[in-house]
């Protein structure tokens, strides 16, 4: 059954005593150049310890929140090379170096947040360092193959050489670490297999208090991300144009023009929604299709805030969120058949579906949550 205790939240005593021990605190970020899960955990960081500043490779000012945009930014020198903020990715080569070449003496405290290169900065040897991983990095390791093939021929015939090198710094760069904080258990297991070492889950914040449960609940399923191949928006338009119910597609991305074409006349992809118009959708949706295999997930999260169920592919930052049969339904395989049979199976469930067992448990992922998670690590 659902353990629907309350979360520990931690308590004042804690941060002002973390405060206090740190005085000086700098955070690593990879890039900050889009509003994403990860730029939502610097935010929160920075609720925790406002006198941060900032490290990163990368900034556009016009792509962040006011709350990174007006803390103290200092980039590598990857910030200088031509177009970095469009195509700072094409560095990534050059991002050892130049996380090395950051000064961050004085400092008491470095939390640096990895999924691109973050972790690899040298610390003062009395300093503190927490990294907070919401991936290992996907190119070198466990994504390598699809970047590999999805590039032209020059950087395919490149990335073999320069990225057994980055790998080789990926690993040695672990031991700069004093304590790893995972994001899902998932990525707890994927922080053993590449770097060997144990770590911590502290799942990211969520910020359930802007969701609520609708009285009307419509027909359509929804799904909601980035059309991209790895997320699967095509399981979801095949499985609906097979099972002949509506199902309403939010997102952007190089699939679109191909599932378009693909849907069929249940099937509505529009680009985007505003921020009123989705919090409206997930709470209305009859449940909401996930169906990619993500590191942690935000947007189950805001669903079942919402009270409303979700059916997942059962692998991933899912498995952290969603419990099987009381908050959702899993379905095994990334494929059309299995899909289909999760939906068909949902039907039948949803009407014991109780929506407040859903919000209690999005209340699990809560930013007081993340906080306490933060706090009880640097004790």
């Amino acid at each position: 059954m659902l353990n629907l205790r309350p979360v520990d939240t931690g308590d004042d005593a804690a941060l002002a005593d973390a405060r206090r021990r740190f005085r000086k605190v700098a955070i690593v970020h990879y890039w900050l150049v889009t509003m994403r899960g990860g730029e939502r955990v610097i935010e929160r960081l920075l609720h925790l310890f406002p006198q941060a500043d900032i490290f990163t490779h990368v900034y556009d000012e016009t792509r962040v929140s006011r709350t990174i945009a007006q803390r103290k930014i200092t980039t590598s020198f990857i910030q200088k090379l031509p177009g970095a903020k469009r195509h700072y990715q094409k560095y990534l080569p050059l991002m050892p170096m130049a996380l090395e070449q950051l000064d961050l003496r004085g400092y008491d405290l470095v939390i640096s947040s990895e999924s691109g290169p973050a972790k690899g900065v040298i610390t003062d040897p009395d300093a503190m360092h927490l990294c907070y991983v919401h991936s290992p990095m996907r190119y070198l390791w466990d994504h390598y193959h699809q970047y590999r093939d999805a590039t032209g021929a020059f950087n395919r015939a490149l990335m073999p050489f320069l990225f057994h090198r980055l790998r080789t710094w990926d690993v040695a760069s672990a031991s700069r670490v004093d304590r790893y904080l995972a994001n899902s258990h998932f990525i707890q297991r994927r922080i053993g297999r590449a770097w060997d070492k144990p770590s911590t889950v502290v799942h990211p914040p969520v910020d359930v208090g802007l969701f609520a449960p609708s009285a009307e609940i419509d027909a359509n399923y929804l799904w909601v991300g980035q059309l991209v191949p790895y997320k699967r928006p095509d399981l979801a338009v095949e499985a609906f144009n097979r099972l002949g119910l509506p199902l309403l597609v939010v997102g952007e991305g190089p699939m679109a023009g191909a599932l378009r074409r693909m849907a069929g006349p249940t099937v509505t992809i529009i680009p985007r929604l505003d921020f009123a118009s989705l919090r409206a959708h997930y709470a209305r949706c009859r449940g909401f299709v996930f169906t990619a295999e993500e590191d942690f997930g935000i947007v189950p999260v805001e669903v079942m805030a919402s009270g409303r169920p979700v059916i997942a592919f059962a692998k991933g930052g899912a498995l952290d969120s969603i419990v099987d049969e009381q908050t959702g339904l899993f379905f095994a395989e990334q494929t059309v058949d299995s899909l289909v049979d999760a939906v068909l199976r949902f039907e039948g469930w949803l009407p014991g579906f109780d929506p407040q067992v859903a919000v209690l448990q999005a209340g699990r992922f809560s930013p007081a949550a993340f906080d306490a998670g933060i706090l009880r690590s640097l004790m």
